[in-house]
């Protein structure tokens, strides 16, 4: 009888224990890729980008990034798509479908989010720095698009550039009020219109068929690589 206690104890302890364990991993930050996602994260990682010498600025700057991140992130989570009822896209004629109404009832976060973000930026910052941090926060698409279009366009002059870069940046600022990749590269798409009917209405040039002369050359390099084996 005694041994038969003692092993039930030795049961129920080790029972216990593993509890216990497996509580205290639960309890462990999470992954390196889940907590890429956190506010703190970003914003300690986007900070030391700059390379401040002045710790006192550096922290400021990251509490702007983290409270502006954070704001946007809650907006999002509180706010479902399903705020926006169903009904067509006057533009297009389709009707809106999750990301679309998602943007929507995210265009509607409070004005002050942003401008608290912007106006503390560039009370610490410079111009320069101001772009990096807006290049982080979307993923370096300014550059990336702008690259695009000197590869689809022949023959850029300064001011087709100027347009250009003038529409990306103001996509870009816009865009950080956007939770996730899919939204900002909606709110860049509405200025890429912007861009695309620049050149066909303004610049003369004919936006689809510079696009089309552009794939058709991209395919046809493709097609004449050798075959991997």
């Amino acid at each position: 009888m005694k041994k038969i206690i003692l092993l039930s104890f030795a049961v129920i302890t080790f029972a216990i224990s593993s509890q216990i364990a497996k509580a205290q991993d639960d309890a462990k930050p999470k992954t390196d890729a889940k907590s890429k996602s956190d506010p703190l994260f970003k914003a300690e990682g986007w900070v030391a980008s700059l390379n401040l010498t002045d710790t006192a600025k550096a922290t400021r700057v990251k509490q702007l990034i983290t409270a502006h991140l954070i704001a946007v992130r809650d907006w999002n989570n509180s706010h479902d798509y399903t705020l926006v009822p169903e009904g067509m896209n006057p533009i297009t004629g389709k009707t809106f479908n999750k990301l679309e109404r998602q943007v929507i009832i995210n265009s509607m976060i409070p004005k002050t989010v942003h401008e608290t973000l912007m106006t503390g930026l560039r009370k610490e910052l410079t111009e320069d720095q101001v772009e990096l941090i807006l290049d982080k926060y979307t993923i370096g698409k300014v550059a990336f698009t702008m690259n695009g279009y000197k590869s689809i366009v022949p023959n850029l002059t300064k001011e087709d550039e100027a347009f250009i870069l003038t529409n990306l940046k103001l996509a870009r600022e816009q865009a950080i009020d956007y939770k996730n990749i899919d939204q900002v590269s909606t709110i860049f798409k509405i200025y890429k219109t912007k861009i695309e009917d620049y050149f066909t209405n303004t610049a003369g040039r004919n936006w689809k068929q510079m696009y089309k002369a552009y794939a058709d050359a991209a395919k046809a390099k493709k097609a004449q690589q050798p075959a991997k084996e």
